[in-house]
Order: C-alpha cells, then structure tokens, then sequence
C-alpha cells in the first residue's frame, strides 16, 4: 500500500518490483527474483487463492530457489502463513513479512522488515521449521503468531510459545523448534468447505448456530468462554449442529488450552464434549477455522477431523 492521491488514505500501490527495488541492501545479500503474485487488500484473500499460491511456491522450490518470502498486508497474515504451513511441505524456509507503518508515515518498517525475512529465508537453521513470520526484528512460527494490536509495530506475538528467534546484526538467531508439522493434503478439486465462526458472550442463545446450520456452513467454530463453556442457552442448537456438521469449540481468550473434565455443568465442557463437539485444544478459534476450511476441501471425513484436532493438541502421542 502506498499513496496514491494527495489527502487520500493509502491503496494498492506498491509491485513486488518496487518493495525489492526500495531496500538496495538486499542485492548484496542474494539474487532475488521478484513477482507480484496477486494484488489485492488482505481481508479479500480466500482459501482459493493461497491453494494458487501454494502451487506457485511450489513449482519455484522445484527451480531451485533457496526460500520464498512472502509479502502481504499484515491483517491476514497469521492466517494465510498458516494455511501455507499446512500445505506445502519442503524444507525450505517460507517466510511471511508485511509492515505496520506504510511508506507514508514517519519511520515505515516495511523495508526492515523485507531485509529480514530475506536474512531468514536464506539461513540454515530456518529449514525444516515451516513457515515463518519475521516483523519487527522477531521470528515467530505460522502455528503460533496472532496479530494483537492495530497499529503498533510490534503488533505480532506468538502463543502458546514465543517467537522462535530474532535477527540481530544482519544475523538470525532461532534458539527453539517448534514439534511436528501438521500437513493437511488436497485431494483433487477441493470440496466446498464454508466455515462458520461464533463468538460466545453473555447472554447468547442457539438462534445463530441454526441459522449457520440452515444456511448451509459445512461446519463450525464456536469461540467459547474461558476453557470451555457456553450458556445453558446454546447447547441444544450445537448438540443438533453436531449431529450434522463438526462443530469445534476454541477458547474466545486465544491463549490457553481447552478442558475437557474440570467443569461439569449444562455448557461445560464436559457437556460440549458428550453432545459431540471437537476441542481445539491450544489453537485458537481463527486457526481453527482455518484448518477444519482445510480438512473439509481435502474431503476428510468426521474420524480424520478429530485426529487431525487431537495430533495439534499433543504432538507426541499419548
């Protein structure tokens, strides 16, 4: 993004040209091959999209490339790294990158940012981790970064683990690994997959778990209170959800596990559990959402869902 007319918020701008040809330093430290994939404001990027993109990623890992960095808007980012961690599966380093200041405003990071990611892309100790997250000098894993603020450049944390790392000196320093990858394999011509995302407050009822039902969502994810819990009022709509479509609970909190035997009340989470619904364990509802999207266009049935579900709440086995 950049502007575009005088007095006028920023827009669409910038090629992918243009952001390599605004930081010099990266030509010395790798040949770098520029394409501007898709342009588009963040919010309108869809499951379709990232499919191409994983394709495109893809076929230039085959080439021979030694990474890929990615640049969008940093709305979406969390989701789109982690549904590309989901689907490609080389070693080499893929790495998100975006900027919280545009080259309007004083001190833009884009093109700190940009340097970075590169310095990751092309470091060993990156390969085999997944895809990565690199703003504001930090290294954060696709499966745990979440963006928590609005403007603030240091707007990208990581739960329930920390950035994995830091670029200090024109140096990456990664001083953890996170277990597991996580692959979710297409099959074909993806299936329709229309998620639905709920967030349970006070005072709700099931009006809006019906309507998603009806309306025709091929499944759901309810952000519950705490580690599990939704009003009396909601658990005959998801218990008659559950019976149709998988319905999966995350915690509205987004840092945290879910329980599964602590409480024992109707909308508990032991309630949740014995009327069907799938715990997301650590992951929290927009990933969730995600990767149940995920599962159900690669054609998986409700057994896989939930071993799918289970493998991310303990990566290594009972």
């Amino acid at each position: 993004m950049g502007a575009t007319a005088p007095g006028k918020g920023v827009s669409l701008s910038h090629s992918a040209e243009m952001l390599i040809a605004a930081v010099p330093a990266l030509a010395e430290i790798a040949e770098i091959e520029a394409h501007s994939f898709r342009q588009l404001p963040s919010p309108d990027i869809t499951l379709d999209d990232l499919e191409a993109l994983v394709r495109e990623i893809n076929r230039r890992l085959e080439d021979g490339v030694r990474g890929i960095v990615v640049t969008q808007g940093t709305d979406t980012i969390e989701e789109s790294a982690f549904v590309i961690d989901r689907l490609v599966q080389h070693d080499a380093p893929i790495v998100f990158t975006g900027a919280m200041r545009n080259p309007t405003m004083p001190g833009p990071d884009g093109p700190a940012n940009l340097y970075h990611a590169a310095l990751v892309a092309l470091d060993g100790q990156a390969r085999g981790i997944g895809t990565l997250v690199v703003m504001n000098d930090e290294i954060h894993a696709a499966r745990y970064v979440q963006k928590l603020h609005t403007t603030s450049p240091a707007a990208f944390q990581s739960s329930p683990a920390g950035a994995l790392g830091w670029i200090i000196e024109k140096q990456a320093r990664i001083v953890t690994r996170p277990a597991g990858r996580y692959p979710v394999k297409l099959r074909g011509a993806p299936r329709a997959a229309r998620v639905a995302r709920l967030t349970v407050g006070l005072g709700e009822d099931g009006t809006l778990v019906d309507l998603a039902l009806q309306t025709g969502y091929h499944g759901m994810v309810i952000d519950v209170t705490g580690g599990g819990h939704v009003p009396k009022a909601m658990v005959e709509a998801l218990g008659r959800a559950a019976k149709k479509i998988p319905v999966v609970y995350a915690s509205r909190t987004r840092h945290g596990d879910t329980m599964r035997a602590t409480y024992d009340f109707p909308g508990a989470e032991t309630d949740l559990l014995a009327r069907g619904l799938i715990p997301a364990g650590w992951l929290g509802g927009i990933k969730s959402r995600l990767l149940l999207a995920l599962l159900l266009r690669a054609g998986a049935d409700d057994k896989e869902i939930r071993q799918a579900f289970e493998s991310w709440r303990n990566p290594f086995g009972a």
